[in-house]
């Protein structure tokens, strides 16, 4: 009888925790913005804006805020690489770099459970330690994949630029502006990473600020040595009164060349890559061929000389 009672309470707080937690989600996700305030107005308006971009982030949004200020202080040095990498990858402007290495511990954190259950199952209570070394090192890998995400996006970028620059070309020399040419180069390019960020230059432009501004903000969210070459480029031109559309023919030149060279080093490694894996191959093709003559001496010694 009291078996069935504490079962029959363990569900009941079961089922509670479920309608909670259920409620709880749809009320978050059916929440108005955030009201603005007289003191953090601009913060609000990016936190709802931020709100609308990450489901993840409008669910917890109290406990990555948490996590965000340890961080500030954990990892101060830390968060200026991320916040270049946050920019790099294309992701939404509105993250700060210490709410998106929160929002990773985070996601660590609800893998914990699983991590612990499984290690604890296999290895008993010494598994605890596994689990949490496991949780850290989620915590790095999704550091290591925001990394790898901004470098495949740079060089995606990188690959398609110098057509960009091609057509900027073709439409100055045309007789178009140099904004109604940026603005049909970005319009034909459309859903493309290069589309995005001379997007972002052109409403930069559209909002205010000069060209060398608006191309120097580019440099900065890229940080990419050949990207800051071209910028530099385009910012020297403009200080000395160079026809831009000249300027972009030179620079789609110098990335071609530069693609070219890149590929020309790849194949150039490529023979010292393949030559471990070749030796390898070789090694095991001649103990297939001498295998079975080398098994058969030793054992004609070994049985000759037990007779």
């Amino acid at each position: 009888m009291g078996g069935s009672t504490l079962q029959m309470l363990a569900s009941g707080l079961v089922g509670a925790a479920v309608a909670v937690c259920a409620w709880w989600v749809i009320r978050v996700l059916q929440s108005e913005d955030l009201q603005q305030g007289a003191e953090w107005r601009y913060d609000i308006s990016r936190i709802n804006e931020l709100r609308r971009a990450d489901v993840f982030y409008r669910l917890f949004q109290p406990a990555i805020q948490l996590l965000a200020r340890l961080n500030r202080i954990l990892f101060r040095d830390a968060l200026t690489e991320i916040y270049r990498q946050i920019q790099a990858a294309g992701l939404p402007r509105f993250w700060l770099p210490e709410e998106y290495l929160a929002r990773a511990e985070l996601l660590a954190v609800f893998l914990t459970p699983i991590y612990a259950y499984a290690c604890v199952s296999t290895f008993g209570l010494g598994g605890l330690l596994p689990a949490f070394t496991i949780t850290l090192l989620t915590v790095w890998l999704l550091r290591m994949r925001l990394a790898s995400r901004a470098a495949k996006r740079l060089r995606t970028i990188k690959r398609r630029m110098p057509f960009l620059l091609d057509l900027l070309t073709l439409l100055m020399e045309a007789g178009s502006t140099f904004l109604h040419a940026l603005a049909q180069a970005v319009d034909e390019f459309r859903g493309h990473p290069v589309a995005e960020e001379f997007g972002r230059v052109l409403t930069d432009m559209t909002l205010g600020k000069t060209r060398t501004e608006a191309f120097l903000a580019m440099k900065g969210r890229l940080s990419d040595d050949e990207i800051t070459s071209i910028v530099g480029s385009i910012v020297q031109g403009e200080n000395l009164g160079s026809p831009l559309a000249q300027i972009f023919r030179t620079q789609a030149d110098v990335l071609r060349l530069k693609r070219t060279q890149r590929a020309e080093t790849v194949a150039g490694e490529a023979g010292v890559n393949m030559l471990l894996p070749a030796v390898l191959v070789m090694l095991s093709t001649v103990l297939i061929i001498v295998g079975p003559f080398l098994l058969n001496y030793f054992s004609y010694l070994y049985f000759g000389l037990s007779a």
